[in-house]
């Protein structure tokens, strides 16, 4: 729970019914009740209730009495609203499609997300048949090049508060965030991108780059990312090629869009 929750102004109730939302991945068939607890922690009894809310609103449908729930057209609405709302992400369209034909790479962009890397747009290689990562998948932060990417951007403001957004974890995972941004904040100076490298990674299968975007229409960074298979995208093909390219790309996106870099340049 974040730390502001004992807040007075804190709705609870609100926030669980979009930590339910929350639940719901692209590969899911529909959730049942239990499955919804056992994801998000929350009493069964009490998503009964909200899920029963969340249709009757439209955020949530279901097709028969004991059919299992899936995202309504209100949660679709509000998703296309919130993505028509960034306009950078329109402008970046052609850049990020061209560098994933060009390096036969999915690019995407991803945003934090609760305490995950979310993926919210994405780009596929032409004539690709396979796909590794979709939008709507949730990437942990401190093993993904997404998460390692944001980390590196935030200011010394905005990290503080990120630690005290996570302040009911161990001390050990919260001083690996902070080296976590201290390594990325090096490497995106040096390199102009940052990865995870190796056993580091959340998944053996996948490799990517990722490179920190502060738009002005956002209040923190997001990273824009470039993955492929592990079989695809060694970390050597990183370095001499893919690496590079995406950090031209998203500096090309950003004298488009008349942005600054997005790190804080550290005293």
């Amino acid at each position: 729970m974040p730390a502001d929750s004992s807040d007075k102004r804190f709705a609870n109730t609100l926030a669980r019914g979009l930590t339910i939302l929350r639940a719901f991945r692209p590969t899911d068939d529909g959730l049942g009740n239990l499955e919804i607890s056992e994801r998000t922690g929350i009493p069964r009894p009490t998503v009964s209730r909200l899920t029963f809310t969340l249709c009757a609103l439209g955020y949530l449908t279901h097709g028969r009495r004991h059919d299992k729930y899936r995202l309504g057209p209100a949660a679709l609405a509000l998703g296309n609203i919130a993505a028509a709302s960034f306009a950078f992400v329109e402008i970046a369209s052609p850049v990020m499609q061209r560098l994933a034909d060009a390096t036969g790479t999915l690019t995407a962009i991803s945003i934090k997300d609760d305490r995950r890397m979310l993926l919210t747009r994405a780009w596929r290689p032409v004539n690709s048949s396979s796909i590794w990562l979709d939008v709507g998948y949730r990437m942990p932060l401190h093993t993904s090049s997404s998460g390692k990417a944001y980390l590196g951007a935030l200011s010394d403001e905005e990290f503080a508060r990120f630690l005290e957004s996570r302040g009911d974890e161990p001390e050990d995972l919260l001083a690996e965030f902070a080296a976590i941004r201290t390594a990325a904040h090096g490497e995106i100076l040096a390199e102009g991108y940052t990865q995870v490298r190796g056993e580091d990674r959340f998944s053996e299968t996948i490799n990517a780059a990722a490179v920190p975007y502060r738009p002005s229409d956002l209040g923190e960074p997001v990273a824009f990312l470039a993955s492929s298979t592990s079989q695809q995208l060694s970390d050597q093909r990183i370095s001499e090629e893919v690496g590079p390219a995406l950090a031209e790309a998203v500096a090309e996106v950003r004298r488009m869009t008349g942005q600054q870099s997005a790190l804080v340049v550290k005293g």
